[in-house]
């Protein structure tokens, strides 16, 4: 099984699966020389809106130097330019969790355009009902709704024998479900008018500590969500996951937060970077710890983040439990993205992003091919570094 595979901090360049055999991957000397990118023509007809170099949300805005190149239009992109939609005659069924609403109901959406019969799913039924009625009207009567809350195990169970019984296996899932893991003053916060640069950056750390607040009941919600409710959703489908005909595919929908630059701690950075000796065990004691020094008010003095620190760590840990699937399930395509600084509610709609530029790379890494890359981290449409 070929993976993506992290030495320190260095760069990182995603490997692909080759079509009808597994091999070893000797990691290419640039991402241009990516099988995967080969495979598509590159270099010199690399599709419009599709970036291979590694970049980062803060190089789009210019944060750093190096440049990025320009994006095109990312409404309702044609993927088949991409190389990137299985023969459309193939049926796939597809499962968005957090899907009422936000990047996540424009995931279905775009999904949904594409052919994939679509099951949306919210915690709460009347939202999910309404969305899949808002959907419904537009002439996508491949959504269906399917209630979930990912922190309910009898809720999880009743999609999973739903999706069983109805279709047998599943395509694609997308975990996309999420909590911020703090209390917010929102009016407090607005006035304050920060620029995209200051968040992106993180150097609105210091400034937003008075309107930004941390509880543990509020970091427990946040890991149990973000990391345990995504890995109980994984666990639960995986019986129809390994029925898809194509290798399922599995987007973690993760953040510029969990970058393991951005975890100050080189013991915890040199822990979750090893995926040689990685475990679900270790993830699971890195977040109790992580619990224990929050209740115990030491999150900067054991090196945790302070921005954002539940949700930090609980998608840097969902990065890792990616590494791990895809390691673990040769024949699937595992992957986590950043969707971009999106205006949506999880962000109290600082974003500068639209809801269908967010879904792209959700949307990119459901439809990949055969022989596409697993057990990687894109920034929107772009390998990037963990």
């Amino acid at each position: 099984m070929a993976h993506c595979a992290l030495q320190r901090l260095s760069l990182l360049h995603c490997p692909s699966k080759p079509q009808n055999q597994i091999s070893s991957f000797t990691q290419p000397s640039s991402p241009l020389s990516h099988p995967w990118i080969r495979q598509r023509g590159f270099p010199g007809s690399i599709p419009s809106g599709v970036s291979l170099h590694c970049s980062s949300e803060s190089r789009r805005l210019g944060l750093q130097a190096a440049p990025i190149q320009a994006q095109s239009s990312l409404v309702d992109i044609d993927y088949t330019e991409m190389g990137a939609v299985e023969d459309a005659s193939s049926k796939r069924y597809a499962v968005v969790t957090g899907s009422n609403k936000g990047i996540g109901l424009e995931t279905v959406r775009q999904l949904a355009l594409q052919g994939v019969t679509v099951v949306l799913t919210a915690r709460n039924e009347k939202r999910g009902l309404e969305a899949t009625s808002s959907l419904h009207g537009s002439g996508l009567s491949n959504v269906i709704f399917h209630q979930l809350d990912v922190l309910d195990p009898n809720s999880i169970e009743s999609l999973a024998e739903f999706v069983l019984t109805k279709f047998e296996r599943l395509d694609i899932l997308v975990n996309n479900a999420g909590a911020s893991g703090v209390i917010v003053d929102e009016d407090a916060l607005r006035a304050m008018t920060i620029d995209p640069a200051s968040w992106l950056s993180g150097k609105a750390t210091n400034l937003v500590q008075g309107v930004i607040k941390t509880t543990y009941e509020k970091a427990r919600e946040c890991v149990d969500t973000n990391y345990y409710g995504c890995k109980r959703v994984t666990e639960a489908l995986l019986p129809c996951l390994l029925r898809s005909p194509t290798g399922a595919k599995i987007v973690n929908v993760s953040s510029l937060r969990s970058e393991l630059r951005r975890v100050p701690s080189e013991e915890k950075r040199s822990i979750l970077a090893d995926i040689d000796t990685l475990t679900e065990d270790k993830l699971d004691n890195l977040l109790q710890s992580f619990l224990n020094d929050l209740k115990d008010d030491a999150l900067e003095a054991n090196g945790w983040c302070i921005m954002l620190p539940a949700y930090s760590i609980s998608k840097v840990t969902l990065n890792a439990y990616t590494r791990l699937l895809a390691k673990k399930y040769p024949s699937m395509y595992v992957n986590c993205v950043h969707p971009g600084f999106v205006d949506t509610d999880i962000n109290w709609h600082t974003g500068t992003m639209t809801l269908e530029e967010g879904a792209r790379g959700s949307v990119m890494l459901s439809l990949l091919p055969e022989g596409g890359p697993s057990g990687c981290y894109f920034d929107q449409t772009t390998v990037a570094e963990f």
